[in-house]
């Protein structure tokens, strides 16, 4: 035996017993272990010993203190980068794309309210987002025919010329102003409410400079700004002659004033009063508006200022008139429906149902653009908002029976825009010829589905389920059917394979008629006739007007995307108020279904009316 130092083990105690010789057998092997592992670090040299200690123990494997660093620094640049991608993410402030683009409609109506931003005349507002438009016309009204000099910078300009027409800014508030006032809440989801009520903002203000009140109360006009800038087909230097870009003007551009217009002055009224709804929340700028709309309309109906004010503008030298307005008895009807909105004057309703007036209107059919709403004729638009007043008010003598003739007349026009009926032509793919093969057709097209879309809502919201077309009947959900096959051929799908609202999918019309789309926005001044190599140059538009619905196809489909040609590129602020109707009717931005039921009402009357008294009793001789 030895002891754990390697000597023998000495017994002091001879006395010891079988346990104690167990325990010091236990401590003897320890021993021997602890010597044998002594023995072993003696025994190996320095650089095994320096080996040894390299390496590092994890309990399932050894590796070495190298790899053990480069993993810990991993792990922690691993750790750095996921916390620096969290707070990135947290902290940036993220994009905002104006709303979910939950649908083509939704998407397309973003790009299409866009284009009005690139029409505007006048000192442009902050926030206007088109980095290549700029202020232009501050000077308009300097020089004025037919009225004294006033400041008519502002509005919109028509289309892709620099004119600015007052009857179809006029015209395109009020449907901008009746689409907001049917969807508001479409609009706010699209994150677009906002926007729009700017652009009729805008339009108003540039209405209210456009004509003068001749007294403090402000009941009477003497005078309207129809025009400013020349057209025609002059080789002078005016708006259609020369090719420049609005922000570089430099030729002579007089505005118009005409003292006669019974046309112009009731699509005012009607622009004012629809207006006037939008804003019911500012309640001074509501008035001011509805005050407006009555003084228009009495201008509009005062027997010495009738006459359609194109003519007038012809004969002042404005130019051959491009909006040649047919007749007025229309606008009085529109008009009248929409003061009698705004007001809630019941005067106004019946002025609106006088059979007299309906007649003169064509409202009793007749004529191939029965049934044709556009910038000339506001006759369906009356039409359907009066039956709207039908189906969802209580109507009582003397006006049910005009409005129920209304209702039946919007149901026969209804029918006639179904394929099935062939009132109107198609062309091969599928787009209604409301135009009859003219040029342009896309804005009646817009129009259509915009109404088409609404008068099915209307029955939604009334809870009507279709209506009668001869002895068929027609669900509410075939006019929205047919109301998405005129929009979806406009976004793309037909045969050209083309969206014509440029900026919408891969392909759109690139050379649009454009004057400010089409030229640098640079420090030289081109001129007139300078302009023209940018005009006719084969070769995109330096800059994407984005929204903007190019006049389309003609009657077999074909689409020729040519600057030159107008007929097919040019857009319109008329146009595309029509395509923003359309889509925001047709948008899947909400579940919605139907309108907004009771904002048009909200300055109605009870049109209950008391019944005539007894009469008195019977004489009886005493």
């Amino acid at each position: 035996m030895y002891n754990k130092w390697g000597g023998p083990v000495v017994h002091l105690n001879g006395n010891d017993t079988d346990d104690d010789s167990r325990s010091n057998a236990d401590i003897d092997r320890a021993s021997v272990k602890s010597l044998e592992e002594t023995q072993q670090s003696w025994l190996l040299g320095a650089g095994d010993q320096q080996k040894k200690k390299k390496g590092i123990d994890l309990g399932c494997m050894i590796i070495s203190r190298r790899a053990c660093c480069i993993l810990v620094c991993l792990f922690v640049f691993a750790g750095f980068v996921s916390g620096l991608t969290v707070l990135l993410v947290k902290t940036l402030p993220k994009k905002d794309h104006g709303g979910p683009p939950v649908d083509n409609y939704t998407q397309a109506l973003h790009l299409a309210l866009r284009f009005f931003n690139a029409q505007k005349s006048g000192k442009l507002p902050k926030g206007n987002n088109i980095s290549w438009r700029g202020d232009s016309a501050w000077t308009d009204g300097q020089v004025a025919v037919g009225a004294p000099a006033t400041n008519l910078a502002g509005g919109y300009y028509d289309a892709g010329d620099n004119i600015k027409y007052t009857f179809t800014t006029a015209y395109s508030m009020t449907l901008l102003s009746w689409s907001v006032i049917e969807y508001r809440a479409k609009f706010q989801a699209a994150k677009e409410y906002d926007h729009v009520r700017e652009l009729i903002k805008w339009g108003t203000e540039y209405l209210f400079k456009s004509f003068n009140y001749t007294n403090s109360n402000h009941t009477d006009v003497s005078y309207i700004f129809g025009q400013v800038g020349k057209g025609g087909n002059s080789t002078t230097p005016d708006d259609h002659f020369c090719w420049e870009r609005p922000e570089k003007m430099d030729y002579p551009r007089p505005a118009y004033a005409v003292s006669q217009g019974a046309d112009l002055a009731a699509e005012m009224a009607a622009a004012m009063a629809a207006a006037s709804i939008v804003f019911k929340d500012q309640t001074q700028y509501s008035r001011k508006l509805e005050n407006a709309s009555v003084a228009l309309l009495k201008f509009a109906e005062d027997h010495g200022k009738r006459g359609r004010f194109s003519k007038v503008l012809e004969d002042q030298g404005a130019g051959a008139p491009l909006y040649n307005s047919t007749g007025y008895w229309d606008e009085y009807l529109w008009g009248n429906a929409w003061v009698y909105f705004a007001t809630g004057n019941n005067s106004y309703l019946k002025r609106a149902t006088n059979e007299i007036l309906a007649k003169n209107a064509g409202a009793n059919g007749g004529g191939s653009y029965y049934g044709v709403f556009s910038w000339d004729n506001k006759l369906l638009g009356a039409q359907i908002l009066l039956t709207r007043l039908r189906l969802m008010q209580s109507t009582e003598y003397p006006f049910e029976d005009q409005l129920k003739q209304y209702q039946n007349q919007t149901n026969t026009v209804m029918c006639s825009y179904l394929p099935k009926y062939k009132a109107f032509k198609q062309t091969p793919g599928g787009m209604t010829q409301f135009n009859y093969g003219k040029p342009a057709p896309l804005q009646y097209v817009a129009n259509a589905a915009f109404l088409s879309a609404l008068y099915a809502d209307y029955l939604t919201t009334a809870d009507v389920p279709g209506w009668a077309c001869a002895s068929e009947f027609q669900r509410r959900e075939d006019l929205r059917n047919f109301s998405r096959s005129q929009i979806d051929y406009i976004l793309g799908k037909n045969p050209m394979r083309l969206s014509y609202v440029v900026g919408f999918s891969k392909r759109y019309p690139i050379q649009v008629h454009h004057r400010a789309a089409s030229i640098p926005n640079d420090k030289n001044n081109y001129g007139c006739k300078g302009g023209f190599k940018w005009r006719d140059i084969n070769a995109p538009n330096k800059y994407v007007i984005n929204g903007a619905m190019v006049g389309g196809p003609d009657k077999n489909d074909k689409f020729l995307d040519k600057r030159n040609n107008f007929t097919f590129t040019e857009p319109t602020i008329s146009g595309n108020a029509a395509l923003v109707g359309a889509l925001i009717a047709l948008s899947e931005v909400t579940t919605q279904q139907g309108v907004d039921r009771n904002t048009i009402f909200s300055a109605l009357p009870s049109l209950y009316i008391p019944p005539p008294p007894p009469p008195p009793p019977a004489y009886t001789s005493p």
